[in-house]
Parts: structure tokens; C-alpha cells; sequence
């Protein structure tokens, strides 16, 4: 029919945004124009100058969320107009094998099948997670393809192929070689279901609990001290009581002792500044191999550290009776035992801020245990250069917050109790000696063997994605043949230091605070020149997004709905006020308009 003769109504179609955007994405992508050469007859000079961006690689695990939404569109408006603008530009993609998550979800999916991790065993097990990446690793990838966005996707990298573990391997032993990175007991944040984790992977949630004072009786005397405690069950730890030394009602006290409740223990009366003389009664117990304060306390005075539960939070023998039994499950036991032996002075409502694991939601208990670190000292030319002026954050008030986390800084614990991850290039030989090795079953340097025991822990997912500015050009990657078309050799040079990060401010220390650190320890420059830290997206009512409250909003609908373009539209507009973004279908629909 000629379209002249068509009814014009018949004619007055919308805009069909299902077509029309994987159409030309499909064009595009097939036609190379995201790629660094794609666009090379726009290229200025033979030498132009160039622009790199990194995508912070989501989980493995994951689906597109509004945040990537939001992270995503910004990095992909500045990608397109610098390729426009006649800049060599990369914009780099990946995925991270994310440690923790991943071994979590397989582990579901195990159990489900009747199957259990331990009986399977390490190699089998970590195939299964192989398996099930390579099934549904590619699912947040296509997600961002109707997103619209137009990184180097022949450039696709993963935070476990092998030129990336190679880079791990390197990093590692260079910092090993400079004392950066030890091995020691120290008190760590501790989850009975993940192992140790860093302090940031802590997080803080306002508990109603009880605050319990137990009776101390004083040696050689009719009296008692009244010890007030949020966590009764760990008195079997306690190897002092402590009071202010200024506090005139118990300092005549101080070098007597207490005997310990139901264990009849003497334990000695210390004095120290930390303690706080209007909590609770004004004296405290010291259980310096529980609780982040007494172990500090514990290292001042010489205190023993007694441990009372074991990784999994069972109580062991130092509990007497009450061994064998969960920590927590145990505390109202615990407590009416000690009524009835009159140990309990009182107990009160009480709200604290208890910290719980940032994946699982188990209460996270402070616990001495042999862990690697990397040495704060690393991160000290980086904070030094931040602060020179050698990196620009946007909005500029973010250095305030990186240098307050930075001033607070302690060594971070790498070595993570997992099958799934980087595995610790460590190499224990029978005749003692341990080293750090880039290669697999090293040679001893002191008695000539090879070595076959490699450490059996994985490094934090945070220790992989630092190296991301510079391990996806190459840095450490070997010759490794099905890594070496990914990238030029000129490209370390090219693209190091990054022109541009973006991301969301709640992984300035996760994310940020990491790469800045590895790539100044590294390579002696900073791995980006401008960072711009974007707001959360939350609610129309400001509120932020969770499917408890079911105010969630998935982009994915939004990209069925409304179409790929009109939500990159509305979060850029959103975003470009500088506050949280709130989105709504509304708000939506309004662009759309």
C-alpha cells in the first residue's frame, strides 16, 4: 500500500523503543564502534590523545540493579563523547568472581541437590562453581547490552582468568619481597559462617538488647564489684576487671583481685583510662580474646587471652559446662545459671550498635587468628599524593571523607577462609621454610625441594579488583596466550594512570580507597586522575531501595517499559542535581513525555 494512502492515524505510531535500541545496539556492536579502534577516523592526529574509563566489574553473581543503572549510563555519556571528541578511548568491562557471594550461592544450590562442599572437596567443588559461572556469568552482561551502554566488549575481562591471576601472583610476591604484607595473630572481625573479614565488610545495625551487671566477688573480702556487660557469655574469658584510675570509688582497689563468677577464678583489679566512668557501674571485665578494646588493654597490662568459642562460635571447654553449645543460643542459660548462683546484680534494656556480617547477617565477633595483611604503610604515598593534589575528587568535599577513613587506617586482612578465590601464592616446604612464589610448587631456597603445600586460604575479592585500573591493560598479566589479544602492548602505557573513575560513594574505601593504594604501591603513580563519586538512587520518597519494603525498582522493567533511553535520560537528569537521585514510574513516564 502506498503510505499516502494510509489512514494518518494508522501512521501515528510511538516511539518503538524494542525494536529500535537492540537494532542499532546490534548494528553498532557488530560494526566495532565500541571498540578502542572504532573510531579511528575520528582520531585527531596519528598520536591522539587518550581516555580511559574502568567499569567497576559487578558480581559475577548479580543482576543489573538501579545503582549500576546509574554508574553504567554516566560512564557510558562520557565514553561517547570523548569518542566523538577525537580521543583514543577505552572504556573497559568486566566481572568480579566475587569471593564470599559466589561460594555462598553454589553452596545453596548444593545443599538443594542433597550434595555438601566438604564431601565434594576443594578441586570438585570449585569446578561446580566454574560450571555454574559459565552458565549464568552472562546474564548481567546481556543486561547491560539493553542498557545501551558501549564498553570494549572484545576486552571483556574476569577477576579470575588467568592473566588476572597471574597479576594477583605478582602483586602479592612484590609486596611480600617488601615486608608490605605479613602473616601474624592478630584480633580480627570474625563471621562463623564467612571467616575473617576486613573492617569495612563490618556493618553496624542498632540492637535492643540487655546490659546484664554481674557480681564479682572481691578476694579476701565480703564485698563484690558490680561489672556490667552486654555479653554475659563471654565471662568465661575475662582475666581482668578494670576501673578508671581517676574513679575515687574503686581506685584503692586496684592490684586485689576478683574471683570470677561459677569458675571461681581469681582475676586481677587493673586500672586504665579506657574505661568510661558512667557506663554501667564505672567497672568493666576484661576479655582480651574477645572484644576489640580488652585486646588492647589485655597487650597493655600483660593479660592472658583465654578464647571461649571456637570459628564456628561454639563454646569450647574454658566454658565448662556449657561447652559444646552456640555462643549466643547459650547466653540465656548462661544468665539464669548465674542468677541462680546470685551472681546477677540486675539486668536492664539496653541499645548498643552490634556489627554483623556484610553478606550473611551473623553477628561478627572480634577473634584472634593467624591472618595475612597487607601493612597500612602501603597506602601512605598514595594518601600523600591525594592530598598534593595529584587526583581530584567530584563533588570535592569526598577527600574529606577518604582522608578521615585514611587517618583511621589499620592493616588489612587479606587472607579469606573460602575455596572460591585467589589462593594465597604461599608455598610451605617440610623443612619450614615459606615462600611466596609467583609460580606454582616452587624450589626451596634452603633445602633445593619442590614445594607441594600452598596455603589453603583466598585473598579478600578486594585484593583482585584493586589491580583492576592496570591489570586489564596487561600489568603482570605473562605470556599468557589466550590473554594476549586482548590487549596492545602500549596499552599500560596508553591508559595508566585512568582518566576518569565513576562510582557510587559506598565503595570509596571498598573499591577506591583499594586501587589507589595498589596502583602508587605498584606502578608509583596513582591509577586515576578524576574520581566522581555519584549518589544513591532511592525512592520517590528518598527512601532507599530494598525488597523488604518492596520500593524496589528493577531497570530492567523500566527498559521494558519505557525503553533503554528514557531511563539513562531520567538518571542523568536526576543525578546532574547533585543530590540522591529519587525515581519514580512518574518520573519516568514524565521524560518519556
Amino acid at each position: 500500500m502506498n503510505p499516502t494512502t494510509q489512514n494518518p492515524q494508522e501512521n501515528k505510531k510511538g516511539y518503538a523503543h524494542k525494536d529500535i535500541e537492540s537494532r542499532f545496539y546490534r548494528l553498532c556492536e557488530e560494526r566495532g564502534y565500541f571498540e578502542i579502534a572504532g573510531n579511528k577516523h575520528l582520531w585527531q592526529s596519528p598520536n591522539p590523545k587518550s581516555f580511559c574509563i574502568m567499569m567497576p566489574p559487578p558480581n559475577v553473581t548479580g543482576v543489573l540493579h538501579i545503582g549500576h543503572a546509574l554508574t553504567f549510563t554516566l560512564q557510558d555519556i562520557i565514553t561517547r563523547f570523548k569518542r566523538m571528541d577525537g580521543y583514543k578511548t577505552l572504556y573497559q568491562p568486566g566481572l568480579d568472581h566475587a569471593g564470599i557471594a559466589t561460594q555462598n550461592v553454589v553452596q545453596k544450590q548444593l545443599l538443594a541437590q542433597g550434595l555438601d562442599k566438604d564431601t565434594l572437596g576443594r578441586e570438585a567443588f570449585i569446578a561446580k562453581v566454574w560450571e555454574w559461572k559459565e552458565k549464568s556469568g552472562g546474564a548481567i552482561l546481556n543486561q547491560m547490552r539493553h542498557l545501551g551502554i558501549t564498553p570494549a566488549w572484545s576486552r571483556l575481562r574476569f577477576t579470575m582468568d588467568q592473566g588476572l591471576q597471574n597479576a594477583v601472583k605478582k602483586a602479592f610476591v612484590q609486596w611480600y619481597n617488601q615486608g608490605l604484607i605479613v602473616q601474624d595473630c592478630y584480633m580480627v572481625n570474625w563471621c562463623v559462617a564467612d571467616g575473617a573479614l576486613s573492617d569495612i565488610e563490618v556493618e553496624y545495625e542498632e540492637n535492643h538488647g540487655k546490659l546484664y551487671y554481674l557480681r564479682y566477688p572481691i578476694a579476701d573480702s565480703t564485698q563484690a564489684l558490680i561489672v556490667a556487660t552486654t555479653r554475659p557469655e563471654t565471662f568465661f574469658g575475662d582475666t581482668a576487671v578494670m576501673i578508671n584510675p581517676n574513679d575515687d570509688r574503686y581506685k584503692h582497689l586496684v592490684g586485689k583481685n576478683v574471683i570470677s563468677p561459677i569458675l571461681n577464678r581469681p582475676i586481677p583489679i587493673v586500672a586504665d583510662s579506657h574505661v568510661d566512668m558512667e557506663f554501667g557501674s564505672g567497672c568493666v571485665k576484661v576479655t582480651p580474646a574477645h572484644d576489640m578494646n580488652d585486646y588492647e588493654v589485655g597487650k597493655r597490662h600483660n593479660l592472658p587471652s583465654i578464647v571461649v568459642f571456637d570459628q564456628k562460635g561454639i563454646l569450647n571447654e574454658n566454658a565448662g559446662e556449657f561447652a559444646g553449645r552456640d555462643r549466643l543460643e547459650a547466653r540465656e542459660a548462661i544468665v539464669q545459671r548465674l542468677q541462680e548462683l546470685g551472681f546477677i546484680e540486675k539486668i536492664e534494656d539496653y541499645s548498643n550498635q552490634v556489627g554483623k556480617c556484610y553478606r550473611c547477617g551473623n553477628v561478627v565477633e572480634p577473634y584472634i587468628s593467624k591472618q595475612w595483611f597487607v601493612k597500612k604503610e602501603a597506602a601512605q604515598k598514595a594518601i600523600a599524593k591525594v592530598n598534593d593534589g595529584e587526583l581530584r575528587f567530584f563533588p570535592p568535599q569526598w577527600i574529606n571523607n577518604y582522608n578521615a577513613w585514611m587517618r583511621e587506617l589499620k592493616d588489612w586482612c587479606i587472607s579469606r577462609q573460602l575455596w572460591w578465590g585467589h589462593r594465597i601464592p604461599v608455598w610451605y616446604c617440610q623443612c619450614g621454610e615459606k615462600v611466596a612464589a609467583e609460580s606454582e610448587n616452587p624450589t626451596c631456597p634452603k633445602c633445593h625441594k619442590m614445594i607441594t603445600k600452598q596455603d589453603e586460604d583466598v585473598l579478600d575479592t578486594w585484593f583482585s579488583s584493586g589491580l583492576w585500573a592496570f591489570s586489564t591493560l596487561g600489568w603482570g598479566n605473562g605470556d599468557t596466550q589466550a590473554q594476549s589479544s586482548l590487549y596492545d602492548d602500549t596499552d599500560l602505557a596508553t591508559f595508566y594512570p585512568n582518566s576518569l573513575l565513576i562510582t557510587g560513594f559506598d565503595i570509596l574505601f571498598f573499591w577506591v580507597a583499594r586501587m589507589l593504594l595498589s596502583g602508587e604501591s605498584l606502578l608509583q603513580a596513582l591509577p586515576v586522575k578524576d574520581v566522581y563519586l555519584h549518589a544513591l538512587v532511592r525512592d520517590e520518597n528518598g527512601q532507599k531501595m530494598s525488597k523488604s519494603k518492596g520500593n524496589v525498582i528493577d531497570p530492567l522493567e523500566m527498559i521494558q517499559t519505557y525503553g533503554a533511553d528514557v531511563l539513562r535520560f531520567t538518571l542523568a537528569i536526576l543525578c546532574a542535581q547533585g543530590r540522591d537521585v529519587k525515581l519514580s514510574t512518574q518520573v519516568l513516564e514524565n521524560t518519556k513525555n
